[in-house]
C-alpha cells in the first residue's frame, strides 16, 4: 500500500489487546509500526479536584476525545506526523506535554471503545477484536491498575463495579459485531494470533 495501513485492536479492559498489538508490531518490524492507545485522548478536567476527576465514568464514549485521534490517524496516513497527548493516569489529567510521532508503513489504534465511533472504523484498513472472559479480564485490569497507574485495591473494585462491567456490556461488547476478526480466549491464544498476523503480513506487504 503507498499510505500507512490501520489496524484497530479493541476488546474489553483486560481482554490481551496489548499482548496482541505486540505481536503485531514483532511481525511487522517495531520500529516502523506507530501505536496510538486510545486512552491517550482521555478529555482534561483541570477544574475538578482530584477526588471529583476520580469519580469520573472513563468507561463511557463521552469521556474520550476521539475526534482528536481521527484526526491524528488522518494526519499519519497522508504522511503528515502528529503530536499524540500524554495521560497521566495517576492524577486524571492531559500532561502540557505532547508525544511526536511520524507515520510508519502501519498504524495500530488500540482500546475498548475504538469500534463505537463510526469515524474511527472508517480509516481502519482491519479491525480485529480481542474476546476474553469477565474473571481474566477483571484480575487483569486489577492487577494492572494497582501496580502501574497507582490505584488501591478497593478503588480498582469499585470502580469496575460502578462503571467498568456496565459500560462494557452497553457499548465494548456490541463493537464485536464491527469486527474482521474476533480473537477468543484472549490474547495469549496462539492459533488464532497467528492467522491474524498471516492475514496483516499478506495485506502490508
Amino acid at each position: 500500500m503507498t499510505r500507512p495501513f490501520v489496524i484497530g485492536v479493541a476488546g474489553g479492559t483486560g481482554s490481551g489487546k496489548t499482548t496482541v498489538v505486540k505481536r503485531i508490531m514483532d511481525a511487522l518490524g517495531e520500529t516502523d509500526v506507530t501505536v496510538l492507545a486510545h486512552d491517550r485522548y482521555y478529555r482534561d478536567h483541570p477544574d475538578l479536584r482530584l477526588e471529583e476527576r476520580g469519580g469520573l465514568n472513563y468507561d463511557h464514549p463521552n469521556s474520550l476525545d476521539t475526534d482528536l485521534l481521527v484526526s491524528h490517524v488522518r494526519a499519519l496516513r497522508e504522511g503528515r506526523p502528529a503530536d499524540l497527548p500524554v495521560y497521566d493516569f495517576t492524577r486524571h489529567v492531559r500532561k502540557p506535554e505532547t508525544m511526536p510521532v511520524k507515520p510508519g508503513s502501519a498504524i495500530i489504534v488500540e482500546g475498548i471503545l475504538i469500534f463505537a465511533d463510526r469515524a474511527l472504523r472508517d480509516v481502519m484498513d482491519i479491525k480485529v477484536f480481542v474476546d476474553a472472559d469477565a474473571d481474566t479480564r477483571f484480575i487483569r485490569r486489577l492487577q494492572r491498575d494497582v501496580a502501574e497507574r497507582g490505584r488501591t485495591m478497593d478503588s480498582v473494585i469499585e470502580q469496575y463495579q460502578g462503571t467498568v462491567k456496565p459500560m462494557h456490556f452497553e457499548f465494548v461488547e456490541p463493537t464485536k459485531r464491527y469486527a474482521d476478526l474476533i480473537i477468543p480466549v484472549g490474547g495469549h491464544n496462539a492459533v488464532a494470533v497467528d492467522l491474524m498476523l498471516s492475514l496483516v503480513r499478506s495485506l502490508t506487504a
